[in-house]
């Protein structure tokens, strides 16, 4: 009787341990995962285009960021962070500018996290209309997240 129930013991530890371990993997990656929407939501949606706001963007992109956009003939232009965000300050300053007429809504269709890196794919859309296809490269710092790369596609009219 005392070997039985030893048995069945050691069975439930290998069955049970696997199980917890995974879910608690599966955890782990859906905070990852909130943890970078909300980045990209704090420094890119609301800081490069609803708020038009630098200093999110400074501490949301790494330095050394900069949008992937395809040239002609087999060229790769590079727009660097700091001509971004020098941009955003200019569009903002303008006596023009409305915030209220600035407003994007957006998609996450995928996030997906491996260690300390990260992909996302988002939409942004300008009056309910599909407008830009994004893909975002992140790296996990010391102190967090960080937007490194982004190519896209824009969406004709």
């Amino acid at each position: 009787m005392y070997i039985k129930k030893s048995w069945i013991t050691l069975f439930a530890m290998i069955a049970i341990v696997p199980l917890l371990a995974f879910t608690k993997l599966r955890y782990d990656n859906a905070t990852k995962k909130a943890e970078v929407k909300q980045h990209i939501l704090k420094s890119y949606i609301h800081g490069a285009f609803n708020e038009l706001n630098p200093e999110a963007m400074a501490k949301g992109f790494h330095p050394e960021f900069a949008i992937f956009s395809q040239g002609s003939k087999d060229k790769l232009r590079r727009y660097p962070i700091d001509k971004w965000v020098a941009g955003v300050k200019k569009r903002k300053a303008k006596p023009d500018f409305d915030p209220e007429k600035n407003k994007w809504t957006h998609k996450f269709p995928m996030v997906d996290v491996t260690g300390n890196t990260a992909s996302a794919k988002v939409e942004l859309y300008k009056k309910g209309k599909l407008v830009y296809t994004d893909y975002l490269s992140l790296y996990k710092y010391d102190d967090g997240w960080r937007i490194v790369a982004k190519v896209y596609h824009k969406h004709k009219k």
